[in-house]
């Protein structure tokens, strides 16, 4: 199978906050980012999240306050979802 991505991924390993209107708080551990979006790790994600559904995120252990992200649902598999960032 072809990569054909437009954005390179970085490896990276945080945990991130994310709410969903029907499943509450999830926190959730980072896989990968890239300048349009970032993969997070989630047992069952299928149960829990579907393509097109929108969430904040937010990176939790930092030094200072992360800001609040608003993400959309692009892929779910059996290890996680991929989101991209929504700039509105």
């Amino acid at each position: 199978m072809s990569n054909h991505r437009k954005n390179v991924r970085t490896p990276l390993k945080v945990r991130l906050r994310i709410e969903h209107p029907l499943h509450g708080e999830l926190i959730l551990t980072t896989r990968d980012i890239s300048d349009c979006g970032v993969y997070v790790l989630m047992d069952q994600a299928q149960d829990k999240l579907s393509i097109g559904e929108r969430v904040s995120g937010q990176v939790q252990g930092l030094p200072m306050e992360a800001p609040i992200l608003q993400l959309e649902v692009v892929r779910v598999e059996a290890m996680g979802v991929g989101l991209r960032f929504v700039r509105d």
